[in-house]
Parts: C-alpha cells; structure tokens; sequence
C-alpha cells in the first residue's frame, strides 16, 4: 500500500470561513415629536401618537396631602408673623370684636391666645382685612382711653402711711447729726499729729490674737440659734429650737430670766442698743418684745411665713424683721405699727442690719444678693451683687463705708459704699458662714461664726485672719461682740454657750480683784 505523501513544508491547507454571529435587528431611534403649528388643526395621527398616562388613586391622595400640608405650613408660619396680644384681657377684648365667644369650657389662657391666631390667619386668608384691622383699631383706642384713666386714678408710686412719714423724718433727724460727727471726728484723728491710726488699729488686732475660751455652759435642750449681748455686756439672751429664750448674767453665764410665749422655734434674738428690753423672732410668723425680766411687751403680727434674723435701729425706737415672705419689715417698738413693708428680694430674705447712723438699712435673703436701701427716703441705695450662693448674714462697719456679707458660698465679702463695689473677698471658712459682724468700736476686725464648727477673726486693714475660735462641736449658728470689743460670745447646735475673752482683759480684771 503506497504510504500518503507529505504535504510539503510552508503549505497550508485553505480553512473554510467562520459563521458571522447573528444579532438582533437595532430599531430607529423615533424623532422627537414636533410641535403643531399655531393654528393647525390636529390630525388623527396625532392622536394616535399622543400617550395618556392614568394617575392612581393613591398617587393622587399623596398629591393632595401634600398640598394640604404646604397650605398648613404657610397659615403656621403666617400665623406665627402675626402680633398677637399677650394679656389675657386684651385677648378676650380682641375675641369680643371679632364676634367670637371670648372663652370655651376648660380653655386656658394659651389656648385662647392659639385660638385667636387661628382666627386671624383665617380672616386674612379669607379677605376680612378690613374686619381684623377695624377690631384693631377699636382695641387700641380702648387701651388708650384705659391708661389715661390709669394715669389719672393711680399714683405711679405706694402711698406711705402718715406715721412712715414721721418715722423717716425722725430717722434723718438722727442719722445726720451723728454722721456729722462721725466724719469731723475722721478728720481730726488724720489731722492731729498725735493720733496713730495705724498703730491703734495694730494693738486692737494684737489683742484679738489673745482670744482665749473662758467659760462655756449648756443653753438649752435643743440646738440654739441666736445670742446678743446687751448694751453694757452685763446680760447675754439666747434663743433656742425649743422657743424658749433665756437671759444669762455675765460674765458667769448664770441664768436669771426664761421668756416662753413662742409656739414655734425661735430663730433670733437682739438686745436693744439704748436699755434693756430685747426682741425675739420665730418660725410661727411673730416677734415678740420683752423685758430683761421675762415679761411680754408686746408682739409683732404680719409677716406670712416664717422669721429668720431681726435687728434693732441705732435709735432703738424701731425694730427690723426679716422673714421668709420675700420681705422685711420695720416696725415701731412704741406703737407696735407696721411702719415699713419693704420688698426687693426675689427670694425669701434672712438677714437685716442698720448703719450705725441710722440712715441706711441692709437686707440679704436667698437670692445670693443684698440690698441696701435708705431709710430717709425709701430707696434702694445699691445691689451688691457677687455671692453664688445665698447669703446669710450682713453688717455695716462702724466708720460708715463697709459693710460685710456672709454667704452659703464661704467667702466672706466686703463692699465699699462709696464706689458701690466689692473690695476684698475673704475664702473664710470650709462650710457655710453662719454671721459676720465687725468689731464695734472702730471696726479693725470682724468675726465670723460658720458651720465648719468654728468661729474666725479676721483683720480690716489687710483681711488676713488674726485668730480661729476652735471649740464647737457642731454647727456655729451665731456670735455676738461685747461693746468694749473685748468679749465674744458663740452659740451652736452642740447646744453650748461659749464665751471667748482677751488674755489682757482677764489680766485686768484679775488685778481688779486683787
């Protein structure tokens, strides 16, 4: 068998052709319709070419509430651009003009005012300009013939009583001769060459660094929160929580008088500056007047809530009352009329004090201000305003500029009249203070009790604390300073009444009994 014979090289056979892949046939792309000529009438062609696309019933629902709500949005924000009265009278008077029942059952003063809006964006909305600004119109003729009988009927100002306009005439008869001789006196120490005020106010603080703890005694069962001595240091009054106020002779603490009559806790007590008669307040709403020998004077009935601190005028005819009620009073001791009902303070207020003229008053309450305000005249001085927390306790010193606040804050801050300004801020105890009070012959230190259990003095020249009173075992609710500056007494929750003296005045007084 004959073999094949092989093709020769570089030859290759011819392949037969591929087959084309088939795609399917592209369709034109339509013309964009062209627009009829003006005028032109439409052929059926036309029509046939003319698509119609069906709206579904939820589709148009959607539509509709949705213009609802564009149509809401705008009447809220017309409504809102509107002026709308804010009294309560004036839009019961504008629903009167409009013909609308000036009230619903159980509608509120804000509904009302919605209300009204309502009914104006619907008036505007609907074309009734002219009724909307003719009710307009009507009420602000109203409202101007209402504040020219206003103006007409009521004084821009509280008529006083005929006796506060005595009592401020016999205050200013008071207060000036005696600030009168507070500045000659000031001027004659700076211009007599003999006169050291530098160095008498060194020796009064060096002798404030010798207090020392004479003698303590238990005041009462419960917690005590107030002590005054009296003019001449010889009695020491006590209130307590238990309303029973107690009359000690000094300096042995022994008692010789208990005073009841109180149905709550009393609160405070002060001696009166010019004899021995002291006042009490208390947490049922009443100050009470009293001999050194327990009997009842009288008392004093107004304040709504209850009685915080109370202080005697310099005068001792008139007594001040701090309550809770967001007000402090000024009463006549002689008399027992409510003479002053002084308001200012946005809340409940503390503390009271007198300048030792006489002309000025100061008030500090919860509100973290005080307020000093002139009693001649019967207006605010000035807002000293600086503490965080309330304040406490406030007390003018005796040269007539200065006056220190003690605040829940525990600082201890100082404030000159005359620039109407803060001067010093003193970080005095670790707890709140309690009560300030300066020193009352000159004023070149002041005392401050507190709750951190002890009592701190403190120099006026430089504001650096001179001593700390350490002996307390609770809260320090209140001190007092003898007239002669030489004593301190302190009154606490541990129900203790301790009496701190200088080192020199026990050494006199024991070269007196030798």
């Amino acid at each position: 068998m004959e073999n094949p014979r092989p093709p020769a090289p570089g030859f290759t056979p011819p392949m037969a052709p591929l087959p084309l892949p088939l795609h399917p046939p592209i369709a034109p792309i339509p013309a964009p319709p062209r627009a009829p000529a003006p005028g032109a009438a439409s052929t059926e062609s036309d029509d046939d070419d003319e698509v119609e696309y069906e709206v579904s019933d939820d589709h148009r629902a959607a539509r509709e509430r949705h213009e609802r709500a564009v149509q809401e949005l705008l009447q809220r924000r017309r409504a809102y651009a509107m002026a709308v009265p804010t009294n309560d009278s004036a839009v019961r008077a504008r629903l009167r003009r409009l013909g609308e029942p000036i009230t619903l059952f159980g509608e509120r003063e804000m509904e009302r005012r919605d209300r009204l809006r309502g009914l104006m964006v619907r008036l505007e909305a609907d074309g009734q300009v002219d009724r909307l600004l003719r009710a307009q119109e009507d009420e602000q003729g109203g409202a101007a013939d209402e504040e020219d009988a206003e103006q007409i009927q009521y004084p821009f100002f509280t008529e006083g009583t005929k006796e506060l306009l005595q009592a401020r005439v016999d205050i200013a008869q008071y207060s000036l001769p005696r600030a009168k001789a507070r500045v000659e006196r000031a001027k004659r120490r700076l211009a007599d060459p003999d006169e050291d005020p530098e160095a008498e106010a060194d020796l009064v603080v060096k002798q404030a660094g010798e207090f020392v703890l004479e003698c303590s005694e238990i005041g009462d069962d419960r917690p005590l929160t107030g002590c005054s001595f009296s003019r001449d240091a010889s009695m020491l009054a006590t209130s307590s929580w238990s309303g029973i106020i107690k009359v000690w002779s000094m300096p042995q603490i022994t008692k010789i008088a208990t005073l009841k009559g109180h149905t709550e806790r009393a609160t405070d007590v002060a001696f009166s500056p010019v004899d021995n008669v002291l006042a009490t307040a208390s947490a049922d709403k009443t100050a009470k007047l009293w001999n050194s020998d327990g009997s009842l004077l009288m008392s004093f009935d107004g304040h709504l809530d209850r009685l915080a601190r109370l202080a005697f005028h310099p005068s001792g005819k008139y007594l001040g009352t701090a309550s809770f009620d967001k007000t402090w009073r000024l009463w006549d001791i002689n008399t027992g009329t409510e003479l002053l009902l002084q308001e200012g303070h946005s809340r409940s207020v503390y503390g009271v004090s007198f300048h030792p003229d006489g002309s000025l008053a100061a008030s500090c309450g919860l509100d973290a201000h005080a307020r000093v305000w002139d009693l001649r005249s019967g207006r605010l001085y000035c807002t000293l305003i600086g503490h965080v927390k309330p304040v406490l306790g406030v007390s003018f010193s005796p040269n007539g500029h200065l006056v220190a606040t003690a605040s829940e804050d525990n600082f201890c801050r100082i404030w000159d009249l005359r620039t109407r300004r803060m001067l010093y801020s003193i970080p005095a105890h670790k707890s709140l203070i309690s009560h300030v009070k300066f020193e009352p012959q000159d004023g070149h230190y002041l005392a401050t009790s507190s709750y951190d259990t002890k009592a701190a003095l403190w120099s006026t020249r430089d504001y650096k604390p001179i001593k700390s009173l350490a002996g307390h075992e609770s809260k320090v609710t209140s001190l007092d300073i003898s007239g002669d500056g030489q004593q301190i007494v302190t009154v606490s929750h541990d129900r203790t009444i301790k009496m701190w003296s200088c080192r020199s005045s026990i050494r006199d007084n024991e070269m007196e009994l030798v």
